[in-house]
């Protein structure tokens, strides 16, 4: 369900690789996209209108619509009996979350949430050495995604310029920390296997949205580690030549891992050696898909994402977007004539 561009680049190659998996029928509400990617990839059956959807006959559902629909869409698939593999961010706010895992778990059905880099042979590989002490107890990670989100332009066949609406629907929807940033706050969870407890954050404003481009976050986890994420729509969003910033630190009391997505780079410095385990992309569609495969066979979510982990990975995103823009309206100039008395509490 949604034949956007995550359907397209992720979600539709991956299902079709997955020995095991049978793509059988896309909906979305726009027929334009719809045909599109059903011409692309080559999939028989495409339906603008969910009813005739779910009468197609169906085992599973992989929603990639916009985030407003993610809630209609759970509860259609409930309605229906459907286990479902929902992208993130689950849901626009946390009641809409807690309803939707709620009315799946009614239904005794499988709500996993695609935080695909999870499955990255680099991610799992930094949990295993996470859990081995591979690099002692570790104390502090640094989590960066700064990029251009493809630019702040698009052009048409004539080639006019017009403002991208991809962009538009992310900035709407919450910012990069809310788009992008969640995968980071996920797999901060996921290899230490520590809640957390405590969250502070701070933003840049370079594009006029009410939500900010550029975000930084603080976490603290239970057992005293602390996760610092970095995450940006407006790196290089107006340069002629942009680049990106992709990579983790996890340092240690016993050495440092280290992956840097855009030169290559994954490595281990311990107290007595270097290594460099393979590399790869920070994302694993497929490894998500074969894991909602074996999910749907055994009853049990494994590895992946459960509509929780969905639900505490973007109520942090969201609660930091809004501490940052609270503090923005909060530090903004006084109108003229306006007195400011002296106000306690947090910032």
């Amino acid at each position: 369900m949604g034949c956007g561009a995550v359907a397209d680049f992720g979600h539709i190659p991956a299902l079709k690789a997955v020995p095991g998996l049978e793509l059988v029928a896309l909906m979305d509400p726009d027929e334009v996209h719809l045909r599109h990617l059903q011409h692309k990839h080559g999939i028989a059956a495409g339906y603008t209108e969910s009813r005739a959807f779910f009468e197609h006959g169906l085992d599973a559902v992989v929603i990639a619509s916009p985030a407003p629909a993610h809630k209609q869409n759970v509860f259609d698939c409930a309605r229906h009996g459907l286990p479902v593999l929902c992208e993130k961010p689950i849901a626009m706010n946390d009641e809409d979350a807690e309803e939707m895992i709620a009315e799946m778990e009614r239904n005794g059905l499988l709500l996993a949430v695609g935080l695909c880099y999870r499955f990255s042979h680099v991610a799992q590989h930094i949990r295993a050495m996470v859990a081995e002490g591979v690099i002692g107890d570790v104390r502090s990670l640094r989590l960066i995604y700064i990029w251009n989100l493809h630019g702040i332009y698009e052009w048409d066949a004539e080639g006019n310029r017009y403002y991208s609406p991809r962009r538009v629907a992310r900035m709407q929807e919450g910012g990069p920390l809310v788009d992008c940033g969640v995968h980071q706050i996920d797999l901060a969870r996921f290899w230490l296997g520590k809640e957390v407890v405590r969250t502070t954050s701070a933003a840049a404003w370079v594009e006029d949205y009410e939500a900010p481009d550029h975000v930084y976050l603080h976490m603290d986890h239970e057992g005293g580690a602390h996760t610092m994420v970095e995450t940006s729509f407006t790196y290089c969003h107006t340069a002629k030549d942009p680049i990106n910033h992709f990579s983790y630190h996890l340092i240690g009391t016993d050495g440092l891992i280290r992956y840097d997505r855009d030169r290559g780079e994954f490595e281990v410095r311990g107290r007595e050696s270097t290594w460099f385990p393979g590399w790869s992309h920070e994302k694993n569609f497929e490894g998500m898909h074969a894991a909602f495969l074996q999910a749907l066979e055994t009853g049990d979510l494994g590895g992946l994402a459960s509509g929780r982990d969905g639900l505490i990975a973007t109520k942090i995103a969201r609660e930091a977007t809004e501490a940052a823009m609270a503090c923005r309206a909060a530090s903004a100039p006084m109108p003229s004539g306006s007195t400011l008395g002296r106000v306690g509490g947090r910032r």
